[in-house]
Order: C-alpha cells, then structure tokens, then sequence
C-alpha cells in the first residue's frame, strides 16, 4: 500500500535544507539537542495541517480537472530540480544559522508556510490519499514518523556545526549531497507524470 518511492521522496525532501530544518538546526546551536527535542511537534503539526489543506483541495479540484495531478507532478519535479541546482550553487555560502532562540510558534508557522507542503501534497503522496481516508491516515502516519528521527537529525547537525568537531560533515558536503539525491528522485517523478500524460 506505501511505496518505497513514497518514503524515499518524503526522506529525501525532509532532509533538504529549508526553513524548517534551518531553525532546527539553530535550535541546535543554541540550546542543544535535548532541549529541542520540544520543537518536533510544532514541526509534525505544522506539516500535518499544511499538506492536508493543499491535499484535500488538490481532490475536490481534481474531479473537475483530472490532469491536475499530472501537471502539478511535473511543475514539482521542475521545481525539485530548480531545488537541486540552487542547493549546489549556494553550496559554498555562509548561513547564519545564529538566530533568536527558536520557539515553537516560529518553528510551526515556519513549517505551516513551507512551499515542501505543496510538494508533499500534489506529487509524493498519492492521488488516492485525497479520495479515500485509510489511504490518507496511513501515509500522513508514515510521513509523521519519518519527521521524528529526521528533525532529531537536523538538531544533531546543528549541535555538530556549533563543536567543529567533523571536518567532511559541513554546510556545503550536505548540500552538494542533498542536491544529488534530489535531482535523482526528480526523474522518477517526471517520469511517472510523463507516462499519465
């Protein structure tokens, strides 16, 4: 019922730096990884809330527009490149990734406005989530799940930024890597789209 192409765009999406995973990371820096270890359900809450909106409208204009589906998996997997090439370019830029402390209201208005919502919702969860709600309560519980160990992830890399301590695990490695898998998983997603054309 849950693909693996599903669980590797849903890891390899939450993995890219954005909004989201810089306050994490800042929230790392700051205050540490067990303190906050509080900001993961603002993110989970944030994203449940935002992908569902834009999930449920996507269905009821579908029936209306049945090529919607098709056409936004092709603007999505546009932007995952456009994504890619931006990621590899701005890989050797500084961030500042020293912020006010991180509060949970920054971090779940942070999620809620996250355009990854729009590309969760219209090209890596299936259509049929949309239409039918055991589909949808099984992968919106999976993609839940795999928000917990990968904001755990960005608060550890943040904490490991701030010690210095790991010369490879750096802003620009985990960048130019990140850009590599998104282009990766950007040509399954076209070609599906393709194939539904």
């Amino acid at each position: 019922m849950i693909s693996w192409l599903f669980i590797g765009l849903v890891i390899t999406i939450l993995l890219t730096p954005g909004p989201t995973n810089t306050l994490l990371a800042s929230s790392g820096i700051q205050v540490g990884i067990k303190k906050s270890f509080r900001l993961i359900p603002a993110e989970a809450i944030g994203y449940l809330i935002s992908i569902s909106c834009w999930g449920f409208l996507i269905g009821r204009v579908t029936s209306h527009l049945p090529a919607l589906p098709t056409i936004l998996k092709l603007f999505s997997a546009g932007y995952m490149v456009c994504l890619a090439i931006k990621l590899w370019r701005t890989s050797n830029a500084q961030h500042n990734f020293s912020k006010p402390t991180i509060g949970v209201s920054e971090l779940f208005f942070a999620t809620l406005l996250n355009p990854k919502a729009l590309l969760f919702a219209s090209a890596i969860f299936p259509s049929i989530a949309w239409i039918k709600m055991h589909y949808y309560v099984s992968h919106m519980l999976i993609f839940l799940l795999l928000i917990i160990p990968i904001a755990f992830f960005w608060t550890v890399i943040g904490s490991v930024l701030a010690s210095n301590k790991i010369r490879w695990l750096n802003q620009s490695n985990m960048q130019k890597t990140a850009s590599l898998v998104i282009m990766s998983f950007s040509i399954p997603l076209s070609y599906s789209a393709i194939l539904h054309l």
